[in-house]
């Protein structure tokens, strides 16, 4: 997971894209460094609680959640 200094890095950058200043090149670059790094942690987060999800069945009987054929 990422840690909040850089959450917080990609919000001041967010909200310096919307006012009239803009970002200079170097800071669009950095943000979308931050953004690849944070997409891939969330994905890494949902993978794992993905792959510890089970599906219990009306009998009782528990399963993993597979894969999407």
């Amino acid at each position: 997971m990422m840690d909040e200094k850089k959450i917080a890095r990609i919000n001041e950058l967010a909200k310096k894209a919307k006012s009239e200043v803009g970002l200079t090149p170097e800071e669009m670059v950095e943000r979308d460094l931050l953004r690849q790094e944070y997409v891939a942690a969330y994905r890494e987060s949902l993978v794992a609680q993905l792959e510890n999800t089970y599906i219990v069945e009306p009998d009782g009987t528990k399963h993993k959640l597979g894969k999407k054929q």
